[in-house]
Formats: structure tokens, C-alpha cells, sequence
């Protein structure tokens, strides 16, 4: 091929693969599940920020999101790599759809009292854990290895898509039709994707009978995946750790914008769905520009990162330092911070599908998982009673300070030898 044409093919292949069977159905499926996740996020955290009026209590919503990653993420990791990674992710979407409706079943018979919605959002968390790392160890059994970045630009199009009109409509519902029919909508949304999945081919080379994997020595197969990650590449280490900083201040920022809406622009439910969509409008827009550009290099693509996370940074301390906030003004600031921060997953999964051994794509990215939960759960505590103790100003500027510093780190990171690893 020659070298004009393989530059045609870079820069519109990410495109193409919404045309074909396969990928076409996975991206379908996800685009309507989060949407369905965007309606209910919405709906549970104003539910239980108007409930109590604590920032911190409401961020328990998502530490209790957080917690089976942290505890059960390695483990899963383990199985993942030996079961099919679509009957996994069909069964998983199924379990959901029965958890979620439990939400609004038990609010139609007046009984979901705080407690009751924090053990439900936990137990649908917990099933929940296994789809992200099961659908990322997808990907590259679906489509080649050039494509890899704009698969997962695209895939990420589809949080993008639930972020931006998820939340419009969920603040919307709300308002109209009350939580429980927001939730119901979600659950339909889990039976839809898995009915998108059921007819995809997922090339799946390493999978054992459900007898081997039980007998297969735990202990052993963890420590392999550790000493991968850890030890045995250094760059898959080194990305571990942008991961760690990249979360611990972007899962805040997120679980802040309730606390934006109602303490500093002093408006309700509806104006906090538009703040949502222009979170989801800039991130759209950086995952359909992701999927657009040339893969490039490796130093390339993770200095990109850090170019963008560095604007989203002073972006946000800009949000937190505003005296009279305008909503206008200040939906403009938040879809910039969507699209310079949404642009570092699509290329650090890349990254790790390119590297990692096809018999290690379940356990590197539960691993990586659990240490982006374990932060977020710090992040989203720590700048949550900051919000409470000191004020919601002062938790943004730390969380744009963390941004800041985790795009030195990425700097850094960028300017190492990229060497792959051997299978």
C-alpha cells in the first residue's frame, strides 16, 4: 500500500469501523447503555444531595461505585482472561438490568430510604466491575492493532453520548416523571445492550473449561499480571501512575458538578442536566477528533495528553476562582475541561492493547482498574470534604492543582524509550 493511501486509511479508519457489523453493534449497544447510565446518575445524586445536603454524602454514591473495583478488580482479572469476553459481558449486562430495576421498584412502594439505595447502587457496582475491563480486553479481539486508538475514541464517544444527553434528559425526568421512571429507563437500556452484543464475533483464543479455570492456582496467575505491570514493562508502570493522579481528580470533578449547580450558580435540577451535556458536548468532541487524527507515535500521543490536561487544569481552577459565576460562562469552562480530559483514556488503552499479551488483557486492565478506583475514592472523599469544610471554590482549585501536576507526570512519561513487550 502506498504511503499516501495508509494515510487516507489512519485518518478516516476510526470512522469506517462504525460501518461494520461488529463494531457497529458494540458501539450501538454502549451508546444506549450510557445513556441510560446518564439518566440515573443524574437521579441518584440529586436524590440523595437534596435528601441530606451534604457533598459528602452524596459522594458516597460514588465511593460505593468504587469500592468493588478496588476489592474484587485483580480477581476478576484473573477469570476474565480465561472466560469469553462476550458471554461475560451479555451476562453482566443482564444482572444490571435486574439491579437497577430493584431502584424504582422499591421507590413505588415507598420504601427506598437512603440506606436501601446505597446497599442497591452498591450490589449493580459490584456486577458492574467486570463489563469496563471485559469490554477494553474486547476490543483488540475485534478490530487490528492500527485501529486501536480510534476503537477506543469511539467507544469512549459513547460515554460522550450518555454524558451528553443523559443527564439533560435525566434532570428533565425528574422534574416531569419523578426518579423511578428515570431508572426504568436505565434498566431497559442494560437489556438493550446485550441484546446489541449477542451478535457480535469476538475472536476469543484463550479460553478454558469452567473445571480448569476453578483449578487453576489463584496466587499464581495474580502475581503474573502484577510483575507485568509492576515490574516487567516499565512504561505500562509508569502509565499506572498517570492513571492514579488522572482519577483522583476527574472522578471529583465530576461528582462536584451537583455541588456547582446548587452552591454556586443557585439552580436546580434542569440546570444541572445543561451543565452535564456541556461536560459530555467537549468530551463528544475530543473522542470524534481522537478517532479522526493519525495514531502517531508514542511520544506523540502521550505529549498530546499532557498538552490537554494541562488546559483542563487551569480551566478548572478558573471555574473555582470565578466570583459571579454566569451559567453561561460557566457551561463554556466545563465543556472545555470535558474535551482536553477525555482525550487520555482512548490513547493510554491503545497503548496498553498494543503492549500487553493477549493472555494479560483482563488482569492489566482490572490492575489498572483498581488503582484508578482506589484514587477516585480518595479524590472524590478528600475534595468532597473539602467542599463541606472549607467550600465548593476551594475543592475546585485542588482538583485543577491535581491536573496540573498530573500533566507533568505525563511529560515525563512521554519522554521515556517506548519498548513492547514480548508475549
Amino acid at each position: 500500500m502506498k504511503e499516501k493511501d495508509v494515510t487516507v486509511q489512519s485518518a478516516t479508519s476510526g470512522w469506517r469501523l462504525l460501518w461494520t457489523k461488529d463494531f457497529g453493534m458494540l458501539w450501538a449497544g454502549q451508546a444506549i447503555s450510557q445513556i441510560g447510565d446518564g439518566l440515573s446518575k443524574v437521579a441518584l445524586l440529586w436524590f440523595v444531595y437534596e435528601l441530606t445536603g451534604s457533598a459528602l454524602k452524596m459522594t458516597v454514591i460514588g465511593l460505593l461505585q468504587t469500592i468493588p473495583p478496588l476489592v474484587f478488580g485483580p480477581l476478576i482479572g484473573v477469570y476474565l482472561d480465561r472466560l469469553p469476553k462476550k458471554m461475560v459481558m451479555i451476562v453482566v449486562d443482564l444482572v444490571r438490568t435486574l439491579t437497577v430495576v430493584l431502584i424504582p421498584l422499591c421507590y413505588a412502594f415507598d420504601v427506598l430510604t437512603l440506606e436501601r439505595l446505597y446497599v442497591l447502587v452498591f450490589l449493580n457496582s459490584i456486577v458492574s466491575t467486570i463489563f469496563g475491563p471485559a469490554l477494553s480486553s474486547a476490543v483488540p479481539l475485534i478490530v487490528d492493532r492500527s485501529q486501536l486508538t480510534s476503537a477506543n475514541a469511539l467507544i469512549q464517544s459513547t460515554t460522550n453520548v450518555g454524558v451528553l444527553l443523559g443527564p439533560a434528559l435525566g434532570g428533565l425526568g425528574i422534574a416531569v416523571v419523578g426518579v423511578q421512571n428515570v431508572l426504568y429507563f436505565n434498566a431497559v437500556a442494560y437489556f438493550i445492550s446485550a441484546l446489541c452484543i449477542i451478535p457480535i464475533a469476538v475472536r476469543d483464543s484463550h479460553v478454558v473449561k469452567r473445571l480448569e479455570v476453578l483449578s487453576t492456582p489463584i496466587i499464581k496467575d495474580l502475581a503474573v499480571g502484577f510483575r507485568f505491570v509492576f515490574i516487567q514493562h516499565r512504561i505500562v508502570f509508569a502509565l499506572m501512575i498517570t492513571a492514579v493522579l488522572y482519577n483522583l481528580a476527574i472522578s471529583a470533578f465530576v461528582f462536584m458538578l451537583p455541588v456547582v449547580a446548587k452552591e454556586v450558580l443557585q439552580v436546580g435540577p434542569l440546570e444541572l442536566g445543561w451543565i452535564w451535556s456541556a461536560l459530555g458536548i467537549g468530551m463528544l468532541a475530543a473522542s470524534l477528533w481522537l478517532a479522526w487524527v493519525p495514531q502517531g507515535d508514542f511520544r506523540n500521543r502521550i505529549g498530546r495528553i499532557a498538552k490537554f490536561l494541562a488546559v483542563g487544569g487551569l480551566a478548572v481552577c478558573s471555574l473555582g476562582l470565578i466570583e459571579t459565576p454566569v451559567l453561561a460562562n460557566t457551561m463554556l469552562l466545563i465543556g472545555v475541561i470535558g474535551g482536553t480530559t477525555s482525550v487520555y483514556y482512548p490513547v493510554v488503552s491503545a497503548t496498553l492493547q498494543e503492549v500487553t499479551p493477549e493472555h494479560l488483557l483482563g488482569r492489566v486492565f482490572t490492575t489498572f482498574s483498581t488503582g484508578g478506583m482506589a484514587s477516585s475514592m480518595v479524590g472524590m472523599a478528600g475534595f468532597g470534604w473539602a467542599s463541606d469544610e472549607i467550600s465548593p471554590a476551594a475543592s475546585l482549585v485542588g482538583i485543577g492543582l491535581a491536573l496540573l501536576l498530573t500533566a507533568m507526570v505525563t511529560i515525563h512519561v512521554s519522554r521515556r524509550d517506548y519498548a513492547p513487550a514480548t508475549t
